[in-house]
């Protein structure tokens, strides 16, 4: 079986990823004073930048048109951006992807106002594709992430969640990004109704197991390849997929409902992370994910005959198999 990494998998795009890397470098020179420090900060390479893959490898079916593609996958990894700044704020969180937060070293204030100025900026490079359903696209994507977030926030510490309330959420969070990446990529190269629903399918699915994958990670991983604590939502009284399949095997008498029903309790908390270690919960887990890909990749063979489906059937495998 071959290795797979990012490197290899971008390869038909990643002359273009890096223009996308340029416009991100550009937009932090904002002469406001105190801006281009936290936007060079929080904008720096650092992150997987899938979600811009996706928009241009999604355009290469039909009609490769990068004047608007460049600017709608920057509008997308953005967009991205600034949901982990929201979240590490709302959450408190002081660690992301290994270097302290934005709310951590400028305050939660700022924090906001960043993300905030971070949506407003993919919002406008959205726009300016001048395509009404790109635009449209953005403003549902940023209500249903919002919706989501709510949803998390009135659940927490909450025993009381389904498989399918999770997936939900998930669907809300993690894969309207994925799918609204995938979904501007297909409209914006001129694709038919057919085809855009195809990587519309993939996208979301993609971005469920993506989510599945890092809750997975976040029970089994260690904090040096996470950057970030070990059993951070668990902490935060986010049920996660490992969690509930937790709950469903052990009903009575079991370290998540012991931690969600007395506070937080770091022995709770390291006895969650044993017995999801120590059992096949995240076999079972991973299985659920390579379902969820399997249903994304199951229509790409209607796609035109091109190189660029290889690339979306391989990030779909790499997504189930990533450590970090």
């Amino acid at each position: 079986m071959k290795t797979l990494n990012l490197s290899t998998i971008y390869e038909s795009v990643q002359e273009d990823l890096d223009k996308v890397e340029e416009m991100l470098r550009l937009m932090s020179q904002e002469s406001v004073l105190g801006l281009s420090d936290l936007l060079e900060y929080s904008l720096e390479s650092s992150g997987k930048r899938i979600r811009p893959f996706l928009t241009l490898l999604a355009g290469k079916f039909y009609d490769y048109n990068l004047d608007n593609l460049l600017p709608m996958a920057t509008a997308v990894e953005v967009m991205h951006t600034a949901t982990l700044v929201h979240d590490d704020a709302i959450d408190n969180s002081l660690v992301r992807r290994g270097k302290p937060t934005v709310n951590k070293l400028w305050g939660k204030k700022k924090a906001v106002l960043l993300g905030d100025y971070l949506f407003a900026e993919a919002g406008a490079l959205t726009a300016s594709t001048n395509n009404l359903r790109a635009i449209k696209l953005f403003a549902e994507t940023l209500k249903i992430i919002s919706s989501g977030e709510l949803n998390q926030a009135h659940h927490a510490f909450s025993l009381e969640q389904t498989r399918q309330q999770y997936f939900q959420r998930v669907a809300q969070k993690t894969a309207a990004l994925f799918s609204m990446a995938t979904e501007t990529g297909a409209v914006l190269s001129q694709a038919p109704e057919k085809s855009i629903q195809i990587l519309i399918e993939y996208g979301c699915n993609l971005g469920i197991a993506f989510q599945i994958v890092d809750d997975i990670l976040d029970f089994i991983g260690t904090e040096e390849e996470l950057g970030k604590p070990v059993a951070s939502d668990l902490i935060q009284g986010t049920l996660t997929l490992p969690s509930i399949l937790i709950l469903e095997r052990y009903p009575d008498d079991n370290p998540v409902k012991r931690l969600f029903q007395n506070g937080n309790s770091e022995a709770e908390v390291m006895q969650a992370i044993e017995l999801v270690s120590d059992s096949s919960i995240i076999e079972e887990c991973y299985e659920i994910a390579s379902a969820f890909c399997s249903k994304g990749c199951r229509n790409l063979g209607q796609l035109p005959d091109s190189d660029s489906g290889q690339p979306l059937i391989d990030l779909a495998d790499y997504v189930t198999r990533r450590r970090k």
